[in-house]
Formats: C-alpha cells, structure tokens, sequence
C-alpha cells in the first residue's frame, strides 16, 4: 500500500476572510512543498452557525493571478461576481471553479437568501497550481451544480464518492482541469472500509472533513486531519469509526518552482512585482455595481 509521508494535525486556530468565512488552512505548498502539488493550499470555512441578519456577510473585491480556485459548498449558499462579468450562485453540493489566470478580482459572499433565513455555513476552498504556460491565460468559470456531478457507489453499500474532477470507477467528472488531477468527495459509513487506487506519480492527500478514520490499518485520523502519501505504491484503505466525510485529492505533480505572495502564485519574484504592479494599475478590471 502506499506509504504515509506525513499526518498533518488539526489546525488550532482559525482566521477570518472578511466577515463571512472563519477559516482552517488545513494544508499548504508553503508547509509541504512539491509533495501536494499542484494543489496550493485548502482552507475549510465551517461549520458555522450564523443568526439572521440583513447585513450580507463575506469578502469584497480582491485579485487573483496565476492559479485557479475550486469552492466546495457543503452547507449554506455562497454568491460570486468577478471582473470578467461572470458569476453565480451555489448552494449544498455545488462547486464554482474559477480559473484567474491572467488575473481577475472577485467577492464572495453569503447569498441574500441564505443572509436574510441565517444557517450553518460549511465550505471548502481548494488552491490549484496553473503550469506556467498557462498562468497568463483568459480568466474563466466553471459552475459545477450538484446534480451534474456524478455520484458512484462504493462496494459492499460503504459510501459513496462524489467525482468533482478526474475519475472513479468508469464516472467522470464534470470539471475541466488544466492537468491531470482527481478531486473526489468521499462518504464512508460508520463500520464501513474502502479501498482506492490512484494514478501512479501521483501525489496523493487525504482531507478528514469529519472522522475519525484509520489509514491503511495503522494510522487513527480525527476531523480536521491531513494525509500526504508517497506518490507511487498502489493503493489506500480507509476505514470509518463513524460516518466519514473525506476530501480525496490526488494530481501530477508540476514540477516547476512556486513563488506565492497572497492571491498571487507564480513561478518568479520578477513575475510576482509585476502581479502587483498590474493590479495596482487596473489591469484585472472592476467588478460592475451590483443591479447593474
């Protein structure tokens, strides 16, 4: 079976994105290197319960270059606007996939509704690596509803695996990725094992949304926990203690150097100055006022 490189523990602290989404880092490039590529970095929001209000909780305008981000709702409802024009909204099991590329801004926050009822939000955002031949492309957005991301059964009734992008067992799913990479979310049912093979030279990770688990027979993973593997040696089994909720990610690895200074993540310093100096200037646009 593949080999544990490392158990990263469950974040301490956490810290606010503007006033809508109190977040964990639960793994970073910063902290694990080339061993999580092409994934930067993943921060859960959540769970949280928050009151009605008529204040619209979230985060305001602000720049991107150089990778994209794949928000993951799991509770509540999230809007989105960028500078491109694009937008949406996404609600339980929907994911918006945004590609900044050259550069874009945009703002996140709680839908009106869901400000208006109040609610738990749950979220998860995941940073993914662009090569650097596609760090200045055309910004994009992907918006992945739920009910087009296929859902596969696991063998002996386990669970169940959500495939947000890549493939499991002949599902493929719905999300345009610039390289190889799976983005599975992962049910097992308390009592139940699964086993998974991932694509050799893979990296592979291990998120515990909510456990606790056992890896591979050995290693006992509460909520909040990360796993980063060898990126050769077959496969993982994962036993649930009680209903697990997981966050399997597995990519090829891009092997180019990683320069990331806030929302900008490129391959020099050179190209991070001139990052900022292009949002400074107003180079990634404005976002049109809302109604407009």
């Amino acid at each position: 079976m593949r080999k544990i490189i490392r158990v990263h523990p469950a974040p301490e602290s956490m810290h606010w994105v503007g006033d809508g989404f109190p977040v964990r880092q639960l793994f970073s490039h910063k902290e694990h290197g080339g061993a999580v590529s092409p994934f930067l970095l993943l921060d859960y929001a959540g769970p949280t319960d928050f009151p009605p209000s008529e204040h619209r909780r979230g985060v305001g305008a602000h720049p991107h270059r150089g990778f994209e981000t794949v928000t993951i709702v799991l509770d509540g409802e999230v809007a989105h606007r960028d500078s491109t024009g694009a937008g949406g909204l996404i609600g339980p099991g929907d994911v918006q996939w945004m590609t900044a590329g050259s550069g874009v801004l945009h703002e996140e926050f709680h839908s009106d509704a869901f400000t208006r009822s109040g609610g738990r939000l749950e979220v998860l955002q995941l940073w993914v690596n662009l090569p650097a031949r596609l760090k200045m492309s055309a910004p994009r957005y992907q918006t992945l509803l739920d009910a087009e991301i296929p859902r596969v059964d696991l063998a002996d009734e386990s669970g169940l695996v959500r495939v947000i992008a890549g493939s499991f067992s002949g599902a493929t799913g719905p999300a345009q990725t610039a390289t190889p990479m799976n983005i599975w979310d992962v049910r097992i049912d308390e009592g139940k094992a699964a086993v998974f093979r991932l694509p050799e030279g893979h990296n592979l990770i291990v998120v515990v949304v909510d456990g606790p688990i056992v890896v591979n027979g050995q290693g006992h993973l509460r909520s909040g926990e990360t796993v980063v593997f060898e990126r050769h040696g077959g496969e993982i089994a994962l036993a649930a203690q009680a209903d697990a909720k997981l966050l399997l990610l597995s990519g090829e690895p891009i092997d180019e150097p990683v320069v990331q200074e806030g929302p900008f993540a490129m391959n020099s310093e050179a190209e991070i100055r001139e990052a900022v100096e292009d949002y400074r200037s107003g180079k990634f646009g404005t976002i049109a006022p809302a109604g407009a």
